[in-house]
């Protein structure tokens, strides 16, 4: 398992980290406070509280979560 706290701050963040998380088979969530939703679920981030850092987790420990993090930083928070 992988961590990185990401900031999603427009629809357009949103829609382009769903489209980058769905394009890998294997699961990762998003966490603010207490809830936890499926990081490839564009309804599923809108639940959240987008104004905080949301944690990105990644349920993953090969070269490819990696590459998914290396995408995925620049909404590095």
């Amino acid at each position: 398992m992988k961590k990185m706290s990401v900031m999603l701050n427009s629809i357009e963040d949103v829609k382009e980290f769903v489209a980058l998380t769905n394009s890998y088979a294997f699961e990762c969530d998003l966490v603010s406070g207490r809830y936890a939703v499926d990081a490839k679920s564009i309804m599923g981030i809108f639940s959240l509280d987008l104004a905080k850092p949301l944690t990105f987790v990644v349920h993953d420990d090969s070269a490819k979560a990696d590459e998914l993090l290396d995408e995925v930083a620049k909404f590095r928070a």
